[in-house]
């Protein structure tokens, strides 16, 4: 497998990290591998209540499955979930940071490219996936911290 370059740089002055956010989610992130059907991917998403599935070989990280991969390579191909599998149609090129990566970057990195998740890799294993909405959350709460400080700020100069 050819190595990935992971999202590091920064426009903006870093705040959050990726790290903020894997702390509250879900510690081991869901994984399939890739020689089994779409179909029993897709019912491993709705069991769990995700919207993606890391794809491991052993140990190693080779691709990300979405539900976007499904209606975009199954549906819209006419193909059949049972007998698709998802090394067929896993994304294995997506964009990958680490968790020192600042979520601003996150976001730009999502918007530009209209992706939903990015797995989440330091020293080349695994660590956890996140997604646009948690990009959004931890952006928010960062925007609230700062107006709480200013407000602070504010009413302690009076």
């Amino acid at each position: 497998m050819q190595e990935r370059p992971i999202y590091l740089t920064s426009k903006f002055p870093v705040m959050s990290t990726v790290h903020k956010i894997l702390e509250k989610k879900r510690k081991t992130p869901f994984t399939i591998h890739p020689d089994i059907s779409v179909y029993d991917a897709l019912k491993k998403m709705m069991e769990n209540n995700i919207g993606a599935l890391i794809v491991m070989r052993g140990d190693n990280f080779i691709g990300l499955f979405t539900e976007r991969d499904y209606a975009r390579k199954v549906v819209l191909r006419e193909r059949t979930s049972r007998e698709t599998q998802i090394n067929e149609i896993m994304d294995e090129n997506c964009e990958l940071v680490s968790s020192s990566t600042p979520i601003k970057d996150c976001m730009n990195l999502m918007t530009e490219n209209s992706i939903r998740y990015l797995p989440v890799i330091d020293d080349g294993k695994l660590t956890g996936i996140i997604s646009i909405g948690d990009v959004v959350k931890s952006i928010i709460e960062d925007q609230q911290f700062t107006l709480s400080q200013l407000e602070n700020y504010i009413n302690d100069s009076r």
